[in-house]
């Protein structure tokens, strides 16, 4: 998988726009909630240990997700999830697992989110940064001014991660 490649062009992207190069429960008034994934069972809170980077807003965040789509589109394979953003400021990011059977327990969906923190990791943005083998796909998230993630397995489990 070109995952790396991915990550290391969405970094790229996402922060070339800038001037500067767990208890997440769905709410009643979650109007996602039924559309694009059913009530999260399970939920969590995340302490990021990174601030939001300046300049992080509804653009990047987009372009964000555009970029990493389209890195999966490039692959001779068809995508095993789909990433987009939600909300007002596409504040939301939402992650769906497109094949039956895959990704579809909070421990596949955890390795999903493992595998993401090692390429994140890999990305030279991380690497410069100190103590950045402690950061995770969650931190870069927050980097980009997501509040949430939810993961879904597009069928009937749905996990919600708030980043604080």
């Amino acid at each position: 998988m070109k995952l790396y490649r991915l990550l290391a062009v969405t970094l790229f992207a996402g922060f070339a726009l800038s001037p500067l190069g767990a208890s997440a429960v769905a709410q009643s008034g979650d109007r996602h909630v039924g559309y694009y994934y059913p009530a999260p069972a399970t939920s969590e809170i995340y302490e990021a240990r990174v601030p939001v980077l300046p300049g992080s807003d509804r653009k990047r965040r987009i372009g964000f997700v555009t970029v990493m789509t389209n890195e999966m589109l490039k692959n001779p394979y068809p995508p095993q999830f789909a990433i987009f953003a939600k909300g007002a400021e596409a504040e939301k990011l939402i992650i769906t697992g497109l094949n039956a059977n895959s990704y579809d327990t909070l421990f596949r969906a955890r390795g999903l989110f493992a595998i993401l923190t090692a390429v994140a990791r890999a990305t030279p943005f991380f690497q410069e940064q100190p103590e950045s083998d402690r950061f995770t796909f969650f931190d870069l998230a927050k980097l980009l001014g997501f509040s949430q993630i939810t993961y879904t397995d597009g069928a009937s489990f749905a996990h919600q991660i708030e980043l604080r």
